[in-house]
């Protein structure tokens, strides 16, 4: 079964992310096809919106911890950066139905959708201090501008779970639905928009992201230098370590290192 199914129902792009038994966690191929739908679906007039969501009972759990342990990020060709450049790049609407688990880089990419919404069941995570790493996706700046440092200090140095309604009380999803009805009022935001003048919705998206977008793709070039030069540091190795050893990682024998 692929890893990333898509359907186009009338003007809308439908991406699932199809491993329910991880919790649909991204390899470094789901990125790959992730970015070539957003960069297929920017250059295709016929497509006017795109739903992202997951299967099964998550939305997405971050990074496969395997995978990416053998394909860690390495330069501006590496898929995450080809990833997060179609994110910044991409100015159709897009739209996210978010039901259980949205966690690290399966949290972070919402920033870079237009509507977000979440089932009640929906739990969010930035777990990346716990892996030893930094955030991603340009998290460092967007977080910080759209809630407050002091907000956005507690979610990533914290790094503990959060629900729905906090999440929509900070202003990082639309609105909060039955779980029933997430992905079905999700799709009919994306068939509203698809009614829209396109043009004008593409040249608005970009006229409200200018600003922002400039930003995170400098917070995003630094945060993946950063992230892999953590990755290498004896508090990423306890970290992944524990978390295959299914233990609880200790810290507290590691020097601080800046």
């Amino acid at each position: 079964m692929p890893e990333i199914l898509s359907q186009r129902s009338e003007s809308v792009l439908q991406i699932q992310l199809n491993r329910p038994e991880k919790k649909n966690a991204m390899t470094m191929s789901m990125y790959s096809t992730v970015t070539e739908l957003l960069i297929g679906a920017g250059n295709d007039d016929g497509i006017r919106a795109v739903l992202l969501y997951g299967a099964g009972d998550a939305f997405c759990a971050g990074n496969d911890l395997g995978d990416f342990l053998h394909h860690p990020p390495h330069g501006n060709d590496s898929p995450q950066a080809r990833y997060i450049a179609a994110l910044l790049g991409f100015d159709k609407p897009l739209i996210a139905a978010v039901r259980g688990v949205a966690i690290g880089g399966g949290a972070t990419v919402l920033a870079h959708c237009d509507f977000v919404y979440a089932a009640e069941n929906a739990s969010f995570q930035l777990p990346f201090i716990k892996l030893g790493v930094v955030p991603e996706l340009g998290t460092s700046y967007w977080l910080p501008a759209q809630i407050g440092y002091l907000a956005a200090a507690e979610l990533v140095l914290l790094a503990q779970p959060f629900d729905a309604w906090r999440a929509m009380s900070l202003g990082l999803v639309t609105r909060v639905v039955a779980e029933a009805d997430v992905l079905g009022i999700a799709l009919d935001t994306a068939r509203k928009l698809t009614r829209q003048p396109l043009g004008a919705v593409r040249a608005s998206k970009r006229l409200m992201r200018r600003a922002l977008g400039t930003e995170m793709a400098v917070a995003t070039e630094l945060e993946l230098r950063e992230y892999a030069s953590r990755l290498q540091s004896s508090e990423a190795k306890e970290a992944i370590t524990a978390f295959f050893e299914k233990r609880q990682p200790d810290f507290t024998k590691f020097k601080a290192t800046a």
